[in-house]
C-alpha cells in the first residue's frame, strides 16, 4: 500500500471536512499544493476546456494522460482523477485505463453512473454500473493495486424525478461493490444530505454549488469531502476575460499590469 494512497483515503476519515481543489494544469496543481491543500484532484470538464474539448469524453484519453502525468510528476500530493465514464466501452478497457492511472502513480478515481448517447445523458441501470465497480475492485484486489474508487452518482446533477428516493435506492446498490467513496454532484439541500448521510456506509463528497452550505455545516451535517468541480477554471477565464475586454476598451494595459 503506498503512503500516497494511504494518505488520500485517511483524508475522508479526518476530524477535519476534506476540502479537495480540481486542477486543470501544472499551474493550477502548483497553487493549490503551494495553499496548503493536501491532495489534488483533476476535473474533466476543465482539462476538457483548456484543450479545446467539450465534456463529456470529448477529449482524447492519450491527451488527458499527458496532462495527469504532468501534474503528478509536479507536485507531492496524492492526485486524484476524474475519470468520467471510464473513457472505456467495456470494464476490461476501462481496467486498462486505469492502470496507465496507477502507472503514473494516480491514487484515486471519480468514476460515473450515467453515460451519454445521441448527446443525451441518461443514469446506467444501478445494478449493471455497480456490476462494473465490482469487476474493477476484484480486479485491482487480485492484481495487488490500491486505488480509492469514488462513484459519481447523477441523480441531483440530471435531476431525476424523485431523486433523492432514486439516490438512495441507488446507494443500497452501490454499498456493496467494494466501492470508497460516493460523489453527489448539485446535492445542496441540508434535509438531502442528512439523508444520504445516514443511509450510505461510504464517505459522502458534494461539489461547489449555489446554495451548497459552508464548510462548517457541511461537517456537522457528515460530509466527509467537497470539491471545487471546475467552478474556479470558469471564474478564471471569466475574470481574464473582463480584463483583456478592458485592455481593448481603455486603449492601455492597465489591467493587466496594476
Amino acid at each position: 500500500m503506498s503512503s500516497k494512497f494511504q494518505q488520500f483515503k485517511d483524508l475522508h476519515k479526518s476530524a477535519d471536512l476534506f476540502v479537495l481543489p480540481n486542477a486543470w494544469n501544472v499551474a493550477s496543481a502548483l497553487l493549490f499544493q503551494a495553499n496548503g491543500f493536501p491532495a489534488i484532484a483533476t476535473s474533466s470538464a476543465a482539462v476538457a476546456g483548456s484543450l479545446g474539448y467539450e465534456d463529456g469524453e470529448q477529449m482524447p484519453f492519450s491527451e488527458y494522460l499527458f496532462i495527469i502525468r504532468r501534474i503528478v510528476s509536479s507536485v507531492q500530493a496524492p492526485v486524484s482523477v476524474d475519470i468520467e465514464m471510464g473513457y472505456g466501452n467495456s470494464t476490461e478497457a476501462i481496467y486498462g485505463n486505469i492502470m496507465q492511472l496507477i502507472d503514473l502513480g494516480v491514487v484515486g478515481i471519480n468514476i460515473e453512473d450515467s453515460i451519454i448517447q445521441g448527446g443525451e445523458r441518461t443514469l446506467k441501470e444501478a445494478a449493471l454500473f455497480a456490476r462494473t465497480i465490482e469487476f474493477l475492485r476484484n480486479k485491482l484486489a487480485s492484481d495487488g493495486y490500491d486505488l480509492f474508487i469514488n462513484i459519481r452518482c447523477d441523480t441531483f446533477i440530471l435531476n431525476v424525478a424523485d431523486k433523492l428516493d432514486e439516490t438512495l435506492r441507488r446507494l443500497k446498490i452501490y454499498d456493496t461493490t467494494g466501492a470508497d467513496g460516493i460523489f453527489l454532484p448539485c446535492i445542496a439541500a441540508e434535509e438531502d444530505i442528512t439523508a444520504v448521510v445516514h443511509n450510505t456506509t461510504l464517505p459522502l463528497n458534494v461539489m461547489a454549488i449555489p446554495g451548497l452550505p459552508g464548510f462548517d455545516t457541511l461537517q456537522q451535517l457528515g460530509v466527509r469531502r467537497v470539491s471545487m468541480g471546475n467552478f474556479l477554471y470558469d471564474k478564471t477565464y471569466a475574470v481574464a476575460d473582463k480584463l483583456v475586454h478592458e485592455v481593448i476598451s481603455n486603449r492601455n494595459f492597465l489591467s493587466i499590469l496594476s
